[in-house]
């Protein structure tokens, strides 16, 4: 069974959560699925955006923890992280996504619980229906987010309301979730708003686009002297070597549609 599917249409990739009988809950293998998806995509120099969806009622319901306790030869196994990445196979799941040089975007519908939370985390962008249920579910099993989600939630809400919502694991729908920072923008539809704003990313340069996911994403983390030179260094490559920025800049000029090249390396 395929449990995460993917269709790329105009540049842009549609990744769904196929196991909508479950909620599509995780299980090992989907897990193994999603990296395998990401570093595909990742090589995909003509892709533009991607956007995550769940099949059915839900975007994702968690760990299918029923399911893969009854494996723990294979969780033992899943725990070790690889020594040239620093992820295991549940972080990579969710980081993999970060890895991806185009813009992510999550579009959420009905459950997002536990891990199905920190791979929307993962994403660039959060779009979600006002009524669609968060919750850092780990708590209630006395356990803590364990898929890059502590990095991922500190991040995205600040870390008085990270321990908040991990500590309490208390279930709040789509509305307080964009008050609280962790959904970007609310829609009825929100899979069909993605792909919308997807459309509109496709018309900016690649190399643009993915530098700039490059610098804010390692900004995070590093200290504003070293951002200053990552800023420097992209900019260099984006005017100096970067043909696609001379396609935007001569259809800026002439006010004509940009047909821009594959994305550099």
């Amino acid at each position: 069974m395929t449990l995460v599917t993917t269709r790329i249409d105009g540049g842009i990739a549609h990744v769904r959560l196929a196991r909508p009988e479950k909620l599509n809950a995780l299980t090992l293998d989907t897990l193994t699925e999603l990296v395998a998806t990401a570093r595909r995509l990742r090589r995909d120099r003509t892709l533009r955006a991607v956007v995550i969806a769940g099949d059915g009622a839900s975007f994702c319901s968690g760990l299918d923890i029923a399911g893969t306790m009854r494996q723990p030869r294979r969780i033992a196994a899943a725990f070790v992280p690889a020594p040239w990445r620093g992820t295991n196979l549940f972080q990579e799941a969710c980081w993999a996504w970060r890895r991806v040089p185009v813009p992510v975007i999550a579009a959420v519908h009905g459950h997002c619980y536990g891990g199905g939370l920190q791979i929307a985390l993962a994403a660039d962008f959060r779009f979600a229906t006002a009524d669609s249920k968060w919750s850092v579910l780990e708590g209630k099993w006395g356990i803590i987010p364990d898929m890059t989600g502590v990095r991922s939630l500190i991040e995205v809400v600040g870390l008085d309301v990270a321990k908040r919502l991990t500590m309490t694991a208390e279930q709040i729908d789509g509305a307080e979730a964009a008050r609280l920072g962790l959904v970007s923008e609310l829609h009825d539809d929100p899979v069909e708003a993605a792909t919308a704003f997807a459309q509109r990313l496709a018309t900016r340069s690649p190399d643009a686009v993915a530098a700039a996911k490059r610098l804010f994403d390692g900004a995070v983390t590093s200290s504003a002297r070293r951002t200053f030179g990552r800023e420097r260094r992209e900019q260099l490559r984006l005017l100096l070597l970067r043909r696609n920025t001379k396609i935007l800049q001569k259809a800026a000029m002439t006010k004509a549609a940009p047909e821009f090249r594959p994305r550099g390396s």
